[in-house]
């Protein structure tokens, strides 16, 4: 399992049960098994069965080099959950790569160093990049009690379900 910017409480229980079969990624924290640029995975292709990626692409310039990539380390039968903000509302994807000022970017993307606001587009720039790809919401598989109890918020219920396509 590759485990792109891992949530220290699930980088502690999915190393304790995956043991060397978890490698947990990023490119800034110094705690990680591999510091990397998502852009550029240092793995051979089909090396992973499976890839964890919450709310990392909205950070990431090239964010359609990176699905690329997770589709190139993934196994044929593997997946990968990616998670990231989402607003169908909004329509299309809005990125402007020529916004660096992290005020301006606060505004325009909802946080300092955010590049783009994903729209409802998202399931295709997945697809583009090489997925089969399912939307799950936290209604499919968690009561209305567990959603609070969570904190789980619209912006953060949806999760992509990503399969190599092949």
């Amino acid at each position: 399992m590759l485990h792109i910017a891992p949530e220290r409480p699930f980088e502690v229980t999915l190393s304790r049960l995956l043991g060397a079969g978890y490698v947990s990624a990023d490119l800034l924290k110094p705690n990680v098994r591999v510091r990397v640029d998502i852009t550029h995975l240092p793995f051979p292709d089909d090396s992973f069965d499976v890839v964890l990626c919450s709310h990392v692409l909205e950070h990431v310039q090239d964010d359609l080099q990176a699905m690329q990539e997770f589709t190139r380390v993934l196994k044929l039968r593997g997946w990968a959950l990616i998670m990231v903000p989402h607003f169908p509302e909004i329509g299309k994807t809005f990125e402007d790569p020529s916004v660096t000022d992290p005020a301006e970017r606060l505004k325009l993307f909802g946080q300092e160093d955010h590049v783009r606001v994903y729209g409802d587009d998202f399931v295709s720039r997945l697809q583009n990049a090489g997925f089969e790809v399912r939307v799950m919401r936290s209604a499919d598989f968690l009561s209305q009690k567990d959603i609070a109890r969570l904190n789980i918020t619209p912006l953060s219920g949806d999760i992509f379900l990503c399969t190599k396509r092949g």
